[in-house]
């Protein structure tokens, strides 16, 4: 990739990200990436400059750790790994950290990757059975600037932050026109374990059915709302507020199971057009 990917409002990606990484299919996640970016504007959802995260799948892990950590990327930095069963098949996620004061971050490159491989053979010969090639980018996670905080405590801004993104994927799916995957919501434990969540969490997402949401406690405190609005789970959405870890554990593996594939294409070869 060559040239300025900067669109509107600041955000960004990287030009330099194919000198790098020469990963077949990023051009075309870049593309769609762009484009929901794009819907999100035009739906009153502020997205950050530089995405929150990107997922690459690798076998083995040295051909995207090694490039991440020449771009100034902190490899394991949260001192966790995050077991991901797709397909059916183990994986394991570990995160990697870009310092946002970096020249990097400035140019678009993303505040976290996942860089995710197999387990086992079973896992390997699942993904590389794709032909989307070795590494390749699995999703790219768009972050939503998250409501100002206004003094609320904390169990008011997180109902605040729910019924916040509850909203935005609401608004999302109908310009985009992709019916959107389930809202998580990873929340501190004092949102969670306060006497007023069971009454009043249920308002926070009103016009949602039980299996359109799912409440979690967020591992080490802060909030991390997500949601995948392209099928297949190739772009996600996410809003994060004072975490110390890139990943909720529960969430990685709700995420895994349920919401994201390393089938995804149509049934014919071609991933399913932009809606």
């Amino acid at each position: 990739m060559s040239g300025s990917t900067s669109i509107f409002s600041g955000f960004e990606l990287p030009h330099d990200f194919g000198e790098v990484l020469p990963i077949e299919n990023a051009a075309e996640r870049f593309g769609e990436a762009m484009e929901v970016a794009r819907q999100s504007a035009e739906a009153g959802v502020a997205i950050e400059a530089a995405p929150d995260h990107a997922a690459i799948f690798t076998d083995p892990p040295q051909l995207v750790a090694g490039p991440l950590k020449s771009v100034g990327y902190d490899l394991g930095w949260d001192t966790r790994c995050y077991p991901s069963p797709v397909d059916g098949c183990d994986y394991i996620n570990v995160s990697a950290r870009l310092d946002p004061k970096s020249p990097a971050y400035q140019q678009g490159w993303f505040r976290y990757v996942a860089v995710v491989h197999p387990v086992d053979e079973a896992a390997s010969e699942q993904m590389l059975s794709q032909g989307y090639g070795n590494p390749f980018l699995h999703h790219l996670t768009l972050g939503v600037v998250p409501p100002e905080r206004d003094g609320d405590d904390e169990f008011s801004y997180g109902g605040r932050v729910v019924r916040f993104m509850a909203d935005a994927r609401r608004r999302m799916a109908d310009v985009i026109g992709d019916e959107p995957g389930t809202l998580i919501a990873a929340l501190p434990s004092e949102v969670v374990g306060d006497a007023r969540f069971a009454e009043e969490s249920p308002r926070w997402v009103e016009g949602l059915s039980g299996s359109e949401f799912q409440f979690q406690v967020m591992q080490g405190g802060g909030y991390l709302v997500q949601y995948f609005v392209l099928t297949g789970g190739r772009i996600e959405v996410a809003m994060r507020s004072g975490t110390c870890q890139t990943f909720n554990p529960l969430s990685v593996d709700k995420i895994s199971r349920d919401e994201i594939s390393t089938v995804q294409d149509d049934g014919g070869g071609n991933a399913d057009p932009l809606m």
